[in-house]
């Protein structure tokens, strides 16, 4: 349950108080679900403060009309001195209007909560693995991999503010025929560190310079003893050398982001203990996998040299897939999906609940990932959440032309280039500023602007300007007081209704796994504080500094300080830092 200290949850209380007197009245049926009994801002600031929809959802299952229902709820309601108003609207929603005071108290609420204010208990410590980034370790971290990263510990960052006992998990893809390919690629830059001229790097070789210190490493350890030996001799050696170097640079890249795991999973571990093995035999024992044969490949005549071959197919069709999936090759090795299976139970055994962050480029994956994980966790006896996310690509952009790529790496922007350029905060906020399966761009130029038009800029400016005020205060000998808040009235009331919000949004932003909300509710709060801010350019009488009455100035810096604790909790949800100045 939310904190009963902040406003939206207390109403949430009373409404399920009035519900409680009306079920021992006998008015109400007792077994009623209130699940999705809500309490929240009106669509339209002039109908009221707050609305619920108590008597619509409740009303079919109690087998009674949606106004009559909210007609008693109303005499209920009314009867609390909170409330100056409850008017029904429309069918049967519920209007509310509340003493102004209430609205103070909440601003004393953020105070009391403090970082606390807006943490909410309703994950009740569930389990929830949260798997994000997993990139092939065969080179840094690019841009193609930083939307994912961001969107996905953003994510872990709320459902622990929520409650939940959040894993961040890296699956470690250690196991398949790229990183063969990158052990070939660092062979080339062995013998270079040795003084051979390699010339062009092969096509179908990594081609990026990361890989020369890599190559000095071999070279330092094993001299030339493999220069001219059979790939046999040294491929599992340079395999294993190569990937620790990528996975030691891939977390440095991360920690430029301020992204740490908890859990990295080797996929290579993963094999060497048997479990795609384990995955398979429960499978068939439950005929969810057997032999058959695939069918040839649709749309277009099958290639010359296919030929139907029998192989271990996963009943995915059964979940919802369009057909059975390989678990296994013709050459007896695992597929991707069929080592992924096996990778998911692993994961299950220590969860209550699965979240993957994926790349668009995965979509058609999807059904059948969540077809095995839905069958393994049955044979856990216990139905495991799973959720995939899907993330779209970011076209880079500067002065909206886009961006030439980065010779260092081979092909591509590095999440270092970005961090060094433009900071890590930018990155993460402007990741966040769009859902994350909507196409977006990163415009170098536009990200660093000091504009309304950049809500990296302007929220973090709303921060800086409550911090700026704060020590101007502080030089006029005036400080923060909540001694009398009755001096917030209007546009204040209206501001504290905004960072009111935030609680409930926290709670909703957790449900819907969309930690994006966050981000636009922070846009929203910061553009409520630079309107109020900006009512004193116009009117002395309005700035949050009014040296000639020092106790509206003592309130008004009161409420000042809470909005920027608001904005501080918002953004350290989302790992990004709330600045004291710009």
């Amino acid at each position: 349950m939310s904190d009963k200290h902040t406003i939206y949850s207390a109403f949430a209380a009373k409404i399920d108080a009035a519900l409680d007197a009306m079920v021992t009245a006998g008015t109400l049926p007792a077994d009623l679900d209130r699940k999705n009994v809500s309490v929240e801002p009106p669509r339209d600031p002039s109908h009221g403060d707050l609305a619920t929809n108590a008597a619509m959802v409740l009303a079919k299952p109690a087998k009674t009309n949606p106004r009559a229902l909210a007609e008693q709820l109303v005499e209920h309601l009314s009867a609390d001195s909170a409330v100056t108003s409850a008017e029904i609207a429309g069918p049967g929603f519920i209007n509310l209007r509340l003493d102004e005071q209430i609205w103070r108290d909440e601003v004393l609420a953020i105070a009391t909560l403090g970082e606390g204010y807006g943490r909410s208990a309703m994950g009740a410590g569930t389990r929830v693995n949260v798997e994000y980034v997993s990139a092939n370790p065969t080179g840094p971290m690019h841009m193609g991999h930083c939307r994912g990263a961001v969107v996905g510990d953003a994510l872990a960052g709320l459902l622990e503010f929520s409650g939940h006992d959040v894993t961040r998990e890296y699956y470690v893809n250690d196991a398949g025929g790229q990183v063969d390919t990158l052990a070939r690629s660092a062979h080339i830059r062995y013998r270079e560190a040795l003084g051979e001229d390699v010339g062009e790097i092969p096509e179908g070789l990594y081609p990026g310079d990361y890989l020369k210190p890599i190559g000095q490493a071999l070279a330092d350890k094993f001299g030339d003893q493999y220069v001219g030996a059979d790939e046999s001799e040294w491929l599992i050696e340079f395999r294993g050398a190569s990937v620790a170097a990528m996975m030691e640079l891939i977390k440095a890249d991360l920690t430029l982001l301020g992204i740490h795991h908890d859990i990295f999973a080797s996929e290579a571990e993963l094999q060497a203990a048997g479990k795609p093995e384990v995955a398979e035999a429960w499978l068939r024992a439950h005929d969810l996998v057997y032999d058959g044969v695939l069918e040839a490949p649709k749309g277009k005549a099958p290639p010359e040299d296919w030929e139907p071959v029998e192989l271990p197919l996963f009943r995915s069709t059964k979940f919802g897939d369009d057909q059975d999936r390989p678990i296994k090759k013709s050459d007896g090795k695992w597929t991707y999906f069929g080592a992924d299976l096996a990778y998911h139970m692993q994961k299950a055994e220590a969860a209550d609940e699965l979240i993957d962050i994926w790349g668009a480029d995965h979509a058609g994956t999807v059904k059948r990932i969540k077809a095995a994980v839905a069958a393994l966790s049955e044979g856990q006896g216990k139905a495991i959440p799973f959720d995939v996310k899907l993330v779209q690509m970011v076209q880079l952009l500067r002065g909206g032309e886009p961006l030439k790529m980065s010779k260092r790496s081979g092909n591509f922007i590095t999440i270092q280039d970005m961090v060094k350029e433009v900071g890590k905060d930018v990155v993460r906020f402007t990741m966040l500023t769009r859902k994350p399966d909507a196409q977006m761009e990163f415009d170098f130029a536009k990200v660093v602007e000091t504009s309304k038009d950049n809500p990296v800029f302007y929220v973090q400016y709303a921060h800086a300007r409550i911090q700026s005020t704060l020590r101007k205060a502080a030089d006029e000998d005036l400080a923060p007081s909540a001694d009398d808040l009755s001096h917030l009235t209007g546009q204040e009331l209206d501001m504290i209704k905004q960072a009111a919000q935030f609680p409930r949004m926290v709670e909703s932003a957790a449900r819907a796994r969309e930690a994006h909300r966050i981000a636009f509710f922070l846009q929203d709060l910061a553009s409520a504080f630079h309107t109020y801010w900006n009512a004193g350019n116009d009117d002395p009488e309005k700035r949050i500094i009014v040296p000639q009455n020092r106790a509206v100035s003592a309130a008004r810096l009161f409420l000042s300080v809470q909005i920027g604790q608001v904005l501080r909790n918002g953004l350290g949800i989302l790992g990004v830092q709330a600045v004291e100045e710009l």
